[in-house]
């Protein structure tokens, strides 16, 4: 059971190393792809604000990949049952404010990797 938490929390924390990587680094080339119902002037009029976002999610991710390297169990699982809630906050937050795909991209990942956290 261990090894499915650890790739679950593996997989939360790559997911937002992409999203740091597309909102900060590639918002005006790969974004406009994956957020296709923007228009194009849309990605650079946002570009700052979608770095600041990026910028977070490394810091979600930077978080999660901490826990990897805490050997006390109980901290660790304080710091993973900490970061997972606010990637689930935010995926809440995300699909009532702006689209309910963030919840399914976002969310349920996280969702799933704090119940088996608690395994």
């Amino acid at each position: 059971m261990e090894i499915i938490t650890n790739i679950s929390v593996g997989i939360v924390a790559l997911l937002h190393i992409y999203f740091l990587y597309l909102e900060m680094f590639a918002w005006t080339t790969r974004a406009p792809k994956v957020f296709k119902g923007f228009s194009k002037d849309h990605f650079e009029k946002t570009k700052s604000m979608a770095a600041n976002q990026g910028l977070y999610n490394g810091f979600l991710a930077a978080g999660l990949i901490w826990g990897f390297f805490i050997v006390d169990y109980p901290w660790k699982l304080y710091v993973w049952v900490f970061f997972l809630s606010c990637v689930l906050i935010a995926g809440i937050y995300g699909a009532y404010s702006v689209n309910k795909r963030i919840f399914y991209v976002q969310g349920i990942p996280a969702l799933i990797a704090l119940v088996l956290v608690h395994f």
